[in-house]
This record gives structure tokens, C-alpha cells and sequence, in this order.
């Protein structure tokens, strides 16, 4: 008589490779991981969560956890195009689900959010209020879905006639504050208005605008990616894209559960989708003469 196979473990792996102090500062994994977990300890299955400093460690987690049979599926975030993770988790076989969009998937279950759609929707709310320039503090350029969003933006800008500064951040304070400072520092001209990639740096670019003399929404509007309580308890209150962070969350719980089951081969899970939320970080143009060089002039 031969022994069944032992059932699959009721847990399932996140694995997050970012710096731990930037993951403190970020309410977005919070909110993520309460719905992940509303939906999942309702079915006994435990989430198992591992911050690492690189995709390295994060690929050596996917080995370490697939020999000791420590999760029974992954849920896989910040993915890179053609990132090798994918074809990692598919040849050790672990189910797996991508935040993300499909085109970085490889073929695995995916819940889909329209960054780039979200983005032209950023830059149409700004550009409806008088804005001709706009700054963008993005997230890592080598990340799928700060691609996405830059195309986003760039498309958008360049049906509307507006000028797009960009600048390279990583979702930290100190990175909102130092690419805030060139954005108002460098160039032929200064934005008014900036859209960051993520609520804690545009928290920090508000504090940075103030710094140098200059006040919001009278002479930049401030828009931040990802709402938060940390953007409605703002002074001023920040205008956001907002996303329902738990929803997305209870969407991924579903999709692992069925690609344990083995029901969610190429499947898309589309998550709701992005909306402005408007509140006082924003002002309207229109009607104002733009003086590039009165607005350069520090």
C-alpha cells in the first residue's frame, strides 16, 4: 500500500523586498495585507510574510520555502519586465499569484490594476485645472508598474500639450524630499503641481515645498498615488488616486486560493478601478498667466 501524498500547507508566502524602513513608512502593504487576511484566516489558511533586502534573497525564500514545504502558494508584488521569479516559482512548482499587470505575469494568475489608465486620469484632473507643467516623483524605474505608469503619464501630457518633469524616488520620505527639491530647482521652468508615486512621498514633498518658501495648493498642487488616513489627516489634506487597498487585497486571497486549487491558469483578476479623490492640495489655474520665469525664480 502506498502512502497518499501529503496535503499542500495551509499558508500562504509574501515576500517583500524592500529596505524594512521604507515598508514601515508605507501604509499600502498594511492595508493590502488586511484584506488578504480577512479572507484567507476565514478559510484557515495563515499568510507568512518575509521582508528581504533584494530580488535575491526574495528567489532564495521561493527555494527555501518550496524544499521545506513551508506555503502552499505565493503572492508575488513589484515585479520588473521578464523577471525571472516568474519562470522560479513555475519550475518549483509553487502556485502563484502576480500583483500586477499581465504583461509581466508569464502566463500566472494576475490581479490587474490600470496603472497606466490611472496615470492618464492624474495628468486629465490636473490639466483640467490650468496646470501646464507637471512634475511626477515616480517609484524605481525598474519596477513593471512604475513603467507602466510613466507611459501613462507621458501619453496623457503629450495629448494635452502639457510638460512632464520626472524624477526617480523609492517610495521613501527621504527620497520625496531630495527629488521635490529638483523638481523645484532644475529646469527651464517650475511645475505647479506634482503627482508622487506614493502618499509618504508626496507627505514629505509637501514639507520640502514649504521649505522653500512656497505654499500648497496657492503656488504648487500636490497629488499623491495609493489615499491613506496619512492623506485625509494631512494639512492640507492631500488629493489622491485612490485605490481600495483591502479590496485588492481580498481579490489576491481569492485568486491564491484558486490557484491552489489549480482553477486560475492565465486567469486576469481585475481590481477596481483607480479614482481621484479630490481635497484641498489641489488648486485651479485657470484664468492665472504663466511666467516661466517668475515661477523658476527661487
Amino acid at each position: 500500500m502506498t502512502e497518499s501524498a501529503a496535503p499542500p500547507p495551509r499558508r500562504v508566502g509574501l515576500v517583500l523586498a524592500r529596505a524594512s524602513q521604507v515598508l514601515g513608512e508605507e501604509p499600502y502593504y498594511h492595508e493590502f495585507l488586511e484584506g488578504l487576511e480577512r479572507l484567507l484566516i476565514r478559510a484557515g489558511i495563515s499568510v507568512l510574510v518575509k521582508v528581504v533586502t533584494d530580488h535575491a534573497a526574495e528567489s532564495a525564500t521561493y527555494r527555501q520555502w518550496s524544499a521545506g514545504r513551508r506555503v502552499g502558494g505565493v503572492i508575488m508584488v513589484d515585479l520588473s519586465p521578464g523577471d525571472e521569479r516568474v519562470e522560479l516559482v513555475r519550475r518549483l512548482g509553487l502556485p502563484a499569484v502576480v500583483i500586477g499587470d499581465p504583461s509581466t505575469a508569464g502566463g500566472l494568475p494576475t490581479v490587474w490594476t490600470d496603472d497606466a489608465g490611472s496615470a492618464r486620469e492624474a495628468v486629465r484632473f490636473l490639466a483640467d485645472r490650468g496646470h501646464t507643467v507637471l512634475g511626477h516623483v515616480s517609484g524605481p524605474l525598474t519596477l513593471a508598474h512604475t513603467q507602466l505608469r510613466l507611459g501613462g503619464f507621458r501619453a496623457e501630457a503629450a495629448a494635452r500639450g502639457v510638460t512632464l518633469i520626472s524624477a526617480e524616488g523609492d517610495y521613501s520620505q527621504e527620497s520625496g524630499r531630495v527629488t521635490t527639491a529638483r523638481l523645484l530647482t532644475t529646469g527651464p521652468a517650475r511645475p505647479t503641481a506634482i503627482v508622487y508615486d506614493n502618499d509618504v512621498m508626496a507627505l514629505s514633498g509637501v514639507a520640502t515645498i514649504r521649505g522653500h518658501g512656497l505654499s500648497v495648493p496657492a503656488d504648487l498642487s500636490v497629488v499623491a498615488w495609493d489615499d491613506s488616513a496619512q492623506c485625509q489627516l494631512a494639512v492640507p489634506a492631500l488629493s489622491a488616486m485612490s485605490h481600495d487597498v483591502g479590496r485588492i487585497g481580498e481579490i489576491a486571497a481569492h485568486a491564491v486560493l484558486d490557484a491552489m486549487r489549480e482553477h486560475a491558469a492565465h486567469q486576469v483578476y481585475e481590481a477596481p478601478q483607480a479614482h481621484i479623490v479630490e481635497r484641498d492640495s489641489t488648486g485651479d489655474r485657470t484664468g492665472i498667466v504663466f511666467d516661466p520665469l517668475r515661477e523658476r525664480d527661487l
